[in-house]
């Protein structure tokens, strides 16, 4: 699987800048999550497992944020 990212650096533009733009389009490709994901072989349980936890920290967080707005 090859991935090719690319940024165009605009006239003008700092070029710290244009890295920050490299690095928030490989974060919402997804890229750096996949490369870190196959570093290590992880069982489909643990995979499994860890994804429940992961949704479960999440419904939380948002039903934190919802009572918090509602309790008035």
């Amino acid at each position: 699987m090859g991935i090719n990212m690319e940024v165009v650096v605009r006239r003008n533009e700092d070029p710290k800048r244009a890295i920050k733009r490299f690095i928030k389009k490989c974060k919402k490709e997804g890229f750096l999550r996949e490369v870190m994901d196959r570093q290590h072989f992880v069982k489909p349980s643990k995979k499994r497992r860890l994804k429940r936890i992961r949704r479960k920290q999440v419904y939380q967080k948002l039903h934190a944020e919802w009572e918090q707005k509602n309790k008035d």
